[in-house]
């Protein structure tokens, strides 16, 4: 089984920053695609930034120039630093990855998600 933890969400004032970070463990061979997503209240879920396994990027329009994704395949581990927050930035926070595991198969995985609060 593959586990996605993720880590960093709280409370920060506007203009502030976080630092998301998300460990996959578990029989996992490889990871390809890797992403953050968020859920505010009464919406759906959307697409924040996405990486490649080479390390190619793209960001929602709304976060270009504030936050940026990295990740470490050393330790399996996805990152999302997020600069000059905004309280419509408030919501949780989800990690995805595709996974190749140890018998072959590809799957994606979700992280349990953390909230993210920006008061004005």
């Amino acid at each position: 089984q593959v586990q996605l933890v993720e880590s960093g969400g709280g409370l920060v004032q506007a203009g502030g920053s976080l630092r998301l970070s998300c460990a996959a463990a578990g029989r996992i061979f490889s990871i390809n695609d890797m992403a953050w997503y968020r859920q505010a209240p009464g919406k759906q879920r959307e697409l924040v930034a996405a990486i490649t396994r080479g390390g190619s990027t793209n960001y929602a329009d709304s976060v270009k120039g504030r936050f940026t994704i990295s990740r470490d395949n050393a330790v399996n581990t996805l990152y999302l630093q997020m600069n000059s927050l905004k309280p419509e930035d408030t919501a949780v926070y989800y990690c995805n990855a595709r996974v190749v595991r140890v018998n072959g198969l590809v799957n994606d995985y979700w992280g349990q998600g953390t909230q993210v609060t920006v008061s004005s």
